[in-house]
């Protein structure tokens, strides 16, 4: 597992009445600070890659379809530079994901419906100085391809 990444597995608690899952707490041991929560979705085959950050920490739980959410480690310096991390967020894998930062990700949307992430970063989002660093989702730089893999 790259290093500084943590998956939590989620608890939903169902009943007559519908269902409930707690996605984050100020309480919990990984949680930094809060800068806002947002949503952000793909629909069916899209790919969402790659970037990074150089502050901030995400926190991606995805609560409609599937997402594969892929990860790699291009810090220099990094005890796990790079590693490639792929992980299956969604109604079937309810996780959190903890993405450092440096660390590139992006996600595909593997569900037949429009999937839907609820991210809880660290840092609001700054428009004039966005903390994003960018590269195609289909780079060869980032040794990654996107293509379904039937075993």
């Amino acid at each position: 597992m790259i290093d500084g990444v943590k998956v939590t597995p989620l608890k939903p608690i169902a009943d007559e009445r519908g269902r409930l899952m707690e996605m984050f707490k100020s309480t919990e041991p990984d949680f930094e600070k809060f800068g806002q929560v947002y949503l952000t979705t793909a629909y069916p085959g899209v790919v969402k890659a790659w970037h990074f950050h150089k502050k901030q920490t995400d926190n991606f739980v995805c609560v409609q379809g599937m997402m594969k959410v892929v990860l790699y480690d291009s810090r220099d310096g990094s005890a796990t530079r790079g590693e490639v991390n792929e992980f299956f967020l969604g109604v079937w894998s309810p996780l959190r994901l903890r993405i450092p930062p440096g660390v590139y990700h992006g996600f595909k949307c593997i569900s037949t419906c429009e999937a839907l992430i609820i991210n809880t970063p660290t840092e609001a989002y700054n428009p004039k100085d966005p903390d994003e660093y960018r590269q195609p989702a289909h780079t060869t730089d980032i040794p990654y391809d996107w293509d379904r893999v039937d075993k």
